[in-house]
């Protein structure tokens, strides 16, 4: 049988804490070259945002010039507005040259 080893004295630092990332909002922004149903999918589809959940971001857009369709990490909030400038121009409307316009803004 082996004999039991003994294990050596570890200093554990007990004094530290989790730092936590400030949060940051991603806030899409109205213009008049995009439909309902464009912003609804692009929610969806880039969000996962259930439809209706979708539709009322899209009208709040509409009706204040912005919504507030995420809070999260800054870095992850950076890559949900380069999805959104990516997404492409909406099929429904001719004249639409690209995608939406969105930001990143830190949450207060």
């Amino acid at each position: 049988m082996p004999a039991p080893t003994a294990t050596p004295d570890v200093d554990v630092d007990t004094n530290w804490a989790l730092k936590h990332q400030p949060p940051y909002h991603v806030i899409l922004l109205n213009d008049d070259d995009h439909t309902y149903e464009y912003v609804v999918t692009m929610l969806k589809d880039l969000f996962g945002h259930p439809l209706e959940k979708g539709f009322l971001m899209a009208k709040e857009v509409d009706e204040k010039g912005r919504a507030i369709v995420l809070t999260t990490t800054r870095e992850h909030a950076e890559l949900k507005v380069d999805q959104i400038h990516a997404y492409g121009p909406d099929p429904n409307i001719a004249r639409c040259q690209g995608s939406m316009s969105a930001v990143a803004e830190p949450a207060e």
